[in-house]
Protein backbone atom coordinates (compact mmCIF):
# COMPACT_ATOMS: atom_id res chain seq x y z
CA UNK A 1 0.00 0.00 0.00
CA UNK A 2 1.15 3.45 -0.33
CA UNK A 3 1.35 5.62 2.61
CA UNK A 4 1.11 9.50 2.33
CA UNK A 5 3.14 11.47 4.89
CA UNK A 6 1.54 14.72 5.35
CA UNK A 7 3.63 16.94 8.23
CA UNK A 8 2.68 20.17 9.42
CA UNK A 9 1.46 22.35 12.38
CA UNK A 10 -1.89 22.82 10.93
CA UNK A 11 -2.51 25.83 12.48
CA UNK A 12 -5.29 25.28 11.98
CA UNK A 13 -6.14 23.12 9.18
CA UNK A 14 -7.78 24.56 6.82
CA UNK A 15 -9.41 23.58 3.90
CA UNK A 16 -6.13 24.38 1.08
CA UNK A 17 -4.99 21.23 3.40
CA UNK A 18 -8.08 19.27 3.11
CA UNK A 19 -8.08 19.67 -0.99
CA UNK A 20 -4.74 18.47 -0.89
CA UNK A 21 -5.62 15.19 0.61
CA UNK A 22 -8.30 14.67 -1.67
CA UNK A 23 -6.83 15.50 -4.80
CA UNK A 24 -3.93 13.04 -3.83
CA UNK A 25 -6.37 10.20 -2.52
CA UNK A 26 -8.94 11.16 -5.43
CA UNK A 27 -6.00 10.84 -8.53
CA UNK A 28 -4.78 7.72 -6.55
CA UNK A 29 -1.20 8.72 -6.24
CA UNK A 30 -1.42 7.02 -2.41
CA UNK A 31 -3.79 4.96 -0.97
CA UNK A 32 -4.11 6.36 2.31
CA UNK A 33 -2.52 9.59 4.24
CA UNK A 34 -1.38 9.93 7.88
CA UNK A 35 -2.03 13.62 8.83
CA UNK A 36 0.87 14.61 11.62
CA UNK A 37 0.47 17.52 13.69
CA UNK A 38 4.02 18.87 15.06
CA UNK A 39 5.45 20.18 17.89
CA UNK A 40 7.08 23.68 17.47
CA UNK A 41 10.67 22.90 17.23
CA UNK A 42 11.36 26.22 14.96
CA UNK A 43 10.39 28.74 17.47
CA UNK A 44 6.84 29.45 15.61
CA UNK A 45 5.00 32.19 16.79
CA UNK A 46 1.09 31.65 17.57
CA UNK A 47 1.32 27.84 17.51
CA UNK A 48 -1.35 26.23 20.08
CA UNK A 49 -1.01 23.08 21.26
CA UNK A 50 -0.99 20.23 19.69
CA UNK A 51 -4.02 18.74 21.38
CA UNK A 52 -6.46 21.28 20.18
CA UNK A 53 -4.75 20.99 16.58
CA UNK A 54 -4.95 16.72 16.81
CA UNK A 55 -9.27 17.76 17.30
CA UNK A 56 -8.93 19.70 14.50
CA UNK A 57 -7.62 17.24 12.03
CA UNK A 58 -9.99 14.37 13.62
CA UNK A 59 -12.97 15.77 12.17
CA UNK A 60 -10.83 14.74 8.34
CA UNK A 61 -10.93 11.10 9.43
CA UNK A 62 -12.08 8.44 8.32
CA UNK A 63 -11.00 5.19 6.71
CA UNK A 64 -7.61 6.85 4.09
CA UNK A 65 -6.80 9.94 6.41
CA UNK A 66 -5.22 8.68 9.78
CA UNK A 67 -4.68 11.57 12.14
CA UNK A 68 -1.71 11.21 14.92
CA UNK A 69 0.58 12.90 16.57
CA UNK A 70 2.39 9.77 17.55
CA UNK A 71 5.44 10.76 15.12
CA UNK A 72 5.00 14.65 15.57
CA UNK A 73 7.65 14.70 18.46
CA UNK A 74 10.28 13.80 16.36
CA UNK A 75 12.17 17.17 15.10
CA UNK A 76 13.40 16.08 11.87
CA UNK A 77 11.42 14.97 8.50
CA UNK A 78 14.03 11.70 8.56
CA UNK A 79 13.74 10.76 11.50
CA UNK A 80 9.18 10.82 11.61
CA UNK A 81 9.75 8.33 8.12
CA UNK A 82 12.58 5.89 9.89
CA UNK A 83 9.97 5.53 12.82
CA UNK A 84 7.18 5.23 10.32
CA UNK A 85 9.26 2.24 8.40
CA UNK A 86 9.64 0.44 11.83
CA UNK A 87 5.54 0.46 12.27
CA UNK A 88 4.10 0.24 8.36
CA UNK A 89 5.48 -2.23 5.62
CA UNK A 90 3.43 0.75 3.57
CA UNK A 91 5.28 2.52 0.80
CA UNK A 92 5.90 5.81 2.14
CA UNK A 93 5.20 8.86 0.47
CA UNK A 94 6.11 11.95 1.61
CA UNK A 95 3.81 15.33 0.61
CA UNK A 96 5.59 18.51 0.25
CA UNK A 97 4.36 21.67 -1.39
CA UNK A 98 7.34 22.79 -4.34
CA UNK A 99 8.31 26.01 -2.05
CA UNK A 100 9.81 23.27 0.28
CA UNK A 101 11.58 22.13 -2.98
CA UNK A 102 13.63 25.15 -2.65
CA UNK A 103 15.77 24.72 0.33
CA UNK A 104 15.18 20.58 0.28
CA UNK A 105 18.68 20.31 0.09
CA UNK A 106 19.39 21.72 3.41
CA UNK A 107 16.82 19.75 5.04
CA UNK A 108 18.99 17.14 7.70
CA UNK A 109 19.32 13.51 5.83
CA UNK A 110 18.13 14.13 2.84
CA UNK A 111 19.31 10.61 1.64
CA UNK A 112 17.69 8.93 4.11
CA UNK A 113 14.26 11.07 3.21
CA UNK A 114 14.67 9.88 -0.59
CA UNK A 115 14.72 6.50 0.20
CA UNK A 116 11.62 6.99 0.31
CA UNK A 117 9.03 8.82 -2.59
CA UNK A 118 8.51 12.48 -2.42
CA UNK A 119 5.52 14.10 -3.71
CA UNK A 120 5.73 17.33 -4.52
CA UNK A 121 3.15 19.46 -5.23
CA UNK A 122 3.86 22.56 -7.86
CA UNK A 123 2.99 26.05 -6.86
CA UNK A 124 4.04 29.79 -7.76
CA UNK A 125 5.93 28.83 -11.15
CA UNK A 126 8.79 27.33 -9.43
CA UNK A 127 10.78 25.32 -11.96
CA UNK A 128 10.39 21.84 -10.31
CA UNK A 129 12.56 19.40 -12.57
CA UNK A 130 15.59 21.81 -12.39
CA UNK A 131 15.40 21.74 -8.62
CA UNK A 132 15.41 18.05 -8.25
CA UNK A 133 18.18 17.44 -10.73
CA UNK A 134 20.89 17.49 -7.86
CA UNK A 135 19.63 14.88 -5.66
CA UNK A 136 20.87 11.58 -5.92
CA UNK A 137 17.33 9.37 -5.79
CA UNK A 138 15.83 12.13 -7.41
CA UNK A 139 13.34 9.04 -9.58
CA UNK A 140 11.88 8.73 -6.21
CA UNK A 141 10.41 12.46 -6.47
CA UNK A 142 6.41 12.37 -7.69
CA UNK A 143 5.68 16.04 -9.77
CA UNK A 144 2.83 17.20 -9.25
CA UNK A 145 1.80 19.71 -12.02
CA UNK A 146 -2.01 19.77 -12.07
CA UNK A 147 -2.91 20.47 -8.50
CA UNK A 148 -5.05 23.69 -8.19
CA UNK A 149 -3.78 26.50 -6.94
CA UNK A 150 -5.14 27.03 -3.64
CA UNK A 151 -5.33 31.12 -2.21
CA UNK A 152 -5.63 30.05 1.70
CA UNK A 153 -3.39 29.74 4.59
CA UNK A 154 -3.52 29.34 8.36
CA UNK A 155 -1.79 32.46 8.78
CA UNK A 156 -4.91 33.96 6.92
CA UNK A 157 -7.16 32.05 8.91
CA UNK A 158 -5.58 33.11 12.69
CA UNK A 159 -5.73 36.75 11.16
CA UNK A 160 -8.96 36.72 10.41
CA UNK A 161 -10.24 35.18 13.77
CA UNK A 162 -7.94 37.39 16.05
CA UNK A 163 -8.97 40.49 14.18
CA UNK A 164 -12.71 39.10 13.66
CA UNK A 165 -13.06 39.37 10.25
CA UNK A 166 -14.93 36.12 10.28
CA UNK A 167 -17.57 37.03 7.42
CA UNK A 168 -16.24 34.43 4.84
CA UNK A 169 -14.26 32.03 7.49
CA UNK A 170 -16.14 29.23 6.34
CA UNK A 171 -14.80 29.34 3.13
CA UNK A 172 -11.22 28.74 3.90
CA UNK A 173 -12.03 26.70 7.14
CA UNK A 174 -14.81 23.62 7.65
CA UNK A 175 -17.66 24.72 10.01
CA UNK A 176 -17.02 22.47 12.22
CA UNK A 177 -13.45 23.24 13.04
CA UNK A 178 -14.61 27.22 12.65
CA UNK A 179 -17.16 26.27 15.82
CA UNK A 180 -14.32 24.55 18.02
CA UNK A 181 -11.82 27.36 17.40
CA UNK A 182 -14.74 29.32 18.72
CA UNK A 183 -15.78 27.17 21.92
CA UNK A 184 -11.67 26.50 22.68
CA UNK A 185 -11.50 30.29 21.94
CA UNK A 186 -8.34 29.53 20.07
CA UNK A 187 -6.12 32.44 18.18
CA UNK A 188 -8.27 35.27 19.59
CA UNK A 189 -5.78 36.56 21.89
CA UNK A 190 -3.27 37.23 18.95
CA UNK A 191 -2.29 40.53 18.25
CA UNK A 192 -4.14 42.64 15.75
CA UNK A 193 -2.39 42.22 12.61
CA UNK A 194 -0.15 39.46 13.57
Amino acid sequence: MRLGVYVGSFNPVHKGHKAIVDFLLEKKYVDKILMIPTENYWGKQNLIDTKYRLDMLKFYENEKIIVTAKYGDFKYTNEILTSLKNDFDDELYLIIGADNLVKFHEWKSVDKILENKVVVLGRDDIDMESLIQKFEGKENFVLIKDFPLISTSSTLVRKKIATKDCEDIESLIDTRIYKYICENNLYSLLEKGE
